[in-house]
């Protein structure tokens, strides 16, 4: 995939910025490359930085912010946030440095589980600063008044750090995934938000743990899907979106080429250029 360094007008055919902290958003790349097959799509991995779920909120701030400096140079007409991080600490500041551009965040999906739940008991798994984040409390806040649904929270310390290092089917992963499934569905939880966006990658061992020891049906919500959703309107409002052509994906990270390329081939089963661009 070529990627665009000069400036050039607003038009269908410029690629869509994707970005995370490190390969979790290619569990969303995925959803909107099969929603929007025409679309070329441009994978950021912040990996020298990675993950942010332990990290102060300025830095997460920062980096987003660099990401998006980087993604407005290649001339991107839309900025897909792809982590539960970035889009709690540092969506609103986006907006506000490029008023612009289309920028999409993920959002635990606690709406979409709170309609799904018969026990109105509710797992959430999360990073650290994703829970500790205020638009987070604001969702919680919210949704649970509306729906009387109750929400618990669990942090996934450790998770997404083994997910990253292709750790699927570790014992190390297998471990943590105990320690935090097995507590919530012990008290009840039948909805479990995967509020993360590497978390996906780890679902097929989620649904065994929840196979093993849930005692009623379990729902697993993944929210790549309705990201997907969302960008595929905010185009066509803007009628932006492309209408010919195969979708290219091209990659960049700030960490080591070969590991991108890797993750994407492991994870996606696609054979892609990755560039190195080590963002201020």
């Amino acid at each position: 995939m070529r990627l665009i360094s000069a400036p050039t007008p607003m038009a269908a055919s410029v690629p869509i910025g994707v970005f995370d902290s490190g390969i979790g958003g290619l569990s969303v790349l995925q959803h909107i490359h099969a929603a929007l097959p025409r679309e070329s799509l441009l994978y950021f991995s912040d990996a020298r930085h990675a993950p942010y779920g332990g990290r102060p909120e300025q830095f997460i701030e920062a980096r987003a912010l660099a990401v998006g400096a980087f993604m407005t140079r290649h001339c991107v007409k839309a900025l897909v946030v792809a982590c539960n991080t970035a889009t709690a600490v540092a969506i609103t500041a986006l907006r506000r440095a490029y008023p612009s551009l289309i920028v999409v965040g993920v959002e635990p999906g606690l709406k979409p589980a709170a309609a799904l739940t018969h026990t109105k008991i509710v797992g959430v798994l999360a990073t650290e600063a994703t829970l500790a984040s205020k638009r987070f409390a604001h969702l919680h806040e919210t949704i649970s008044a509306a729906t009387s649904a109750t929400f618990l929270t669990q942090a996934c310390p450790g998770l997404a750090d083994r997910i990253e290092q292709g750790q699927l089917d570790s014992p190390d992963t297998l471990a943590l995934l105990m320690r935090y499934v097995v507590p919530l569905l012990e008290q009840g939880a039948d909805t479990l938000v995967l509020g993360c966006t590497h978390y996906p990658f780890v679902k097929t061992q989620i649904a065994t743990i929840v196979r093993d020891h849930a005692e009623q049906a379990v729902t697993l919500v993944d929210t790549g899907a309705a990201v997907a959703r969302r960008l595929s309107q905010l185009l066509a409002d803007r009628e932006l979106l492309c209408d010919h052509g195969n979708g290219e994906v091209g990659g960049a990270t700030s960490g080591e080429t070969a590991l991108l390329e890797a993750a994407f081939l492991r994870l996606l089963g696609m054979q892609v250029r990755v560039i190195r661009d080590d963002t201020q």
